[in-house]
């Protein structure tokens, strides 16, 4: 409904200086041999070019100019398998309603439905991007948005696909309300500061929903990774806020909810994990908050290696869990507070909702599973049953 009410009021007001003449002229554009880019050559900043319904056989599309493309009934730019969509390098272009596809692939470049270079303040908005490689591609780009969009492709392996939203060396993005399916990652940042990923949903991705790199100060909230290689990885950053997010069936190998490696100063708050094969992962992490996250269902809640320190976990809920925590070290130089584990067995005489006797949630099949990841053939067996029943009484 956001996004109708967006577009709607968005026409209306091109609409209206087109009739006014203005400020703008109109452009309208029919499906004919290079029709879009001549319109775009003979506009002057500042125009409406209006594409009508239809299949345009078109590619490189080179906008350099103030300008606003709207797409009438989802006209269709097709790259033929060979060539990029649009290549966006000036400020304050809009595009909305357009269907891109069939963007080509190449060793040397990166070709995406939409490539924005050197460029601020870009809008996509409401459009379609199917079977590409890249879809939205970010190159030195500031205060640009991307919302509504559905972007999808059908990669079956790293190599040979790219990201449905790509990010590299830019600041102040705003990625919101977009459905990701079917590319590499879902959505890539590298060197990418000060930028909001909103209420999208990544799914059926080779590799991750969300993949960071070197990115700081960034937040993702409100969205859903599911059914992904893994579902996000945040790497060699800090200042990262992840707010309110679902994680569900991330399912395999090395497959995690939320990979975190090399990260400072973060917050992970307001999470949901369900039934991934570990729900967070961290490694080299230090001063992170976890805090009012619910995991349930997973195979590892959390694997928090001996590299990590000064984290702060406080008042998750731990549900159904084969393992709530496991680690490859013996000191802990983090902080548990206030959690709440379904499989403590202790009392709270004094009624304080506080357990009188402490959990110990590294159990210690969790840490022989770690030494020996081939022990979890006995997962469930006859033996470890002893063993739990056993820890309970001797817990040390």
């Amino acid at each position: 409904m956001k996004t109708f009410l967006i577009y709607s009021s968005f026409l209306v007001l091109a609409s209206y200086y087109c009739c006014t003449g203005s400020l703008a002229a109109c452009i309208t554009v029919s499906p004919s041999s290079n029709s879009i880019q001549l319109s775009v050559n003979k506009a002057s900043v500042g125009d409406t070019i209006y594409i009508q319904k239809g299949f345009y056989r078109e590619h490189d599309i080179e906008i350099k100019k103030k300008l606003t493309l709207i797409g009438i009934d989802r006209p269709v730019i097709d790259g033929e398998n060979k060539y990029q969509g649009f290549i966006i390098s000036a400020d304050h272009v809009s595009l909305t309603g357009l269907q891109i596809q069939n963007i080509g692939t190449s060793s040397m470049n990166d070709l995406a439905g939409i490539k924005i270079l050197n460029a601020s303040y870009v809008t996509v908005n409401n459009n379609r991007l199917i079977n590409n490689t890249y879809g939205v591609y970010f190159q030195n780009a500031t205060h640009c948005y991307v919302s509504g969009n559905i972007i999808h492709a059908s990669a079956t392996d790293e190599l040979n696909s790219g990201n449905g939203i790509h990010g590299w060396k830019s600041n102040n993005l705003l990625i919101k309300d977009n459905i990701i399916s079917g590319h590499r990652d879902g959505i890539y940042f590298e060197f990418v500061t000060a930028s909001h990923i909103i209420h999208n949903r990544s799914f059926n991705n080779v590799r991750y929903g969300l993949h960071f790199m070197f990115s700081h100060n960034d937040t993702y909230s409100d969205n859903t990774f599911s059914d992904n290689g893994a579902g996000v990885a945040v790497m060699y950053s800090h200042g990262v806020v992840m707010l309110g997010n679902t994680f569900t069936h991330n399912w395999g190998d090395a497959a995690y909810a939320i990979l975190l490696k090399e990260i400072t100063d973060s917050r992970i708050e307001n999470n949901i994990f369900i039934k991934n094969t570990v729900g967070l992962y961290m490694e080299g992490t230090t001063r992170i908050q976890v805090r009012h996250n619910v995991f349930q269902d997973n195979g590892w809640a959390m694997r928090i290696q001996a590299s990590c320190g000064q984290c702060v976990f406080e008042e998750n809920n731990f549900l159904g869990n084969s393992f709530d925590v496991a680690t490859n070290g013996t000191m802990v130089m983090n902080t548990f507070n206030r959690n709440y584990w379904d499989k403590y067995d202790g009392y709270d005489l004094d009624r304080n909702g506080k357990g009188d006797v402490p959990y110990y949630p590294v159990s210690v099949y969790a840490v022989i599973t770690e030494k020996i990841p081939t022990a979890m053939i006995l997962y469930r067996s006859f033996l470890t049953n002893i063993m739990d029943e056993v820890e309970k009484v001797m817990p040390s």
